[in-house]
């Protein structure tokens, strides 16, 4: 694609996976560059792209390879030049993106809560004893199980209309979806509420959406400049710069939360607990909102080095208190 691009001769490609969340993300992609250029709809083509981790259902991420699995074919469509931008979920993203591509523009961020979500009970507090919970996230169930282990949490994965036939078919009694994701959906009501998050603290960069380009793409680089929000950006990669250190993947528990404040501070907040619950560790920073990556990376070392010697093996994460990330 040449630089004259988009146009409706050479529209600029939109990558996205193929479900509805998704899709509404990349729409709302396509928009802000439409309002923001003063572009036609028939300047951009949304493409969707199916990815492993969406064909294989019945097996926890963890078994099959992680995080990367809703990345990796669209992040080889990049590098091919199949389309010229890729949309995330940040928190679905690895901490390290593969050579020749980078991620430097956030859409503002919605809702980082996540939302409870029952047919029956209204709140974590009324499950009663032995309740099953389904859910597929690892932070989620050992945050669950920490606070209370007298339920039972069970594998629970699929889309949001997938996840909400399992409770009606019984499989749970209860899950839990990210607000934002239910938001752009125009679901909000499907949640029996929020959670607020000094009882759940959400996933790294929850209810973010980033942009990911070819490292070398100038045009790309330059459209999709006009829509980045700033204050997204100093949460997200306070946040990520935490998770980063942990070496974190789908077999950590890890949750992390920046937060600009009134003063034009940065708050941020991070949790790692061991998969069982049977341990979690929490602290927070606060300074100068530009200096948020080196909070996050000082943040990680706290925890780490209050951490018991068997925690790291159990985590996953090399005893000399914070191996690389692993790319892919």
């Amino acid at each position: 694609m040449n630089a004259a691009y988009p146009a409706p001769s050479h529209p600029l490609r939109i990558g996205t996976r193929g479900s509805a969340l998704a899709l509404a993300q990349a729409h709302e992609t396509r928009d802000r560059l439409m309002a923001a250029h003063d572009l036609p709809a028939d300047a951009f083509e949304i493409v969707p792209i199916k990815t492993t981790g969406d064909r294989i259902l019945d097996r926890p991420l963890k078994e099959i390879g992680g995080k990367g699995l809703f990345t990796r074919e669209i992040e080889d469509a990049l590098l091919d030049g199949s389309i010229d931008i890729a949309v995330h979920s940040m928190k679905d993203m690895p901490v390290l993106q593969p050579e020749g591509l980078v991620i430097d523009c956030y859409l503002p961020r919605e809702d980082v809560r996540d939302g409870f979500v029952s047919r029956i009970h209204r709140s974590i507090a009324e499950l009663p004893a032995g309740t099953r919970v389904g859910s597929s996230s690892l932070r989620r169930r050992a945050q669950l199980i920490h606070a209370r282990p007298d339920l039972v949490v069970v594998e629970f994965r699929g889309n949001v209309q997938t996840r909400l036939r399992k409770l009606d078919e019984g499989v749970a009694d209860a899950t839990f979806l990210a607000m934002a994701g239910l938001a752009r959906l125009g679901m909000t009501a499907v949640a029996a509420g929020a959670v607020a998050p000094e009882e759940m603290l959400p996933a790294v960069a929850q209810g973010a959406i980033g942009i990911e380009r070819r490292a070398d793409d100038s045009v790309a680089a330059s459209l999709v400049a006009a829509i980045s929000d700033l204050s997204t950006t100093l949460r997200v990669e306070a946040e990520r710069a935490f998770l980063a250190r942990l070496d974190g993947s789908c077999e950590t528990p890890i949750a992390g939360l920046a937060e600009l404040q009134p003063d034009g501070t940065l708050l941020l907040r991070g949790q790692i607990l061991l998969p069982d619950g049977s341990l979690s560790l929490t602290g927070e920073r606060r300074g100068a909102a530009q200096d948020g990556p080196a909070m996050g990376t000082d943040l990680a070392d706290e925890l780490l080095g209050r951490a018991p010697e068997d925690f790291f093996e159990l985590m996953g994460i090399s005893a000399d208190r914070g191996s690389p990330p692993v790319g892919r």
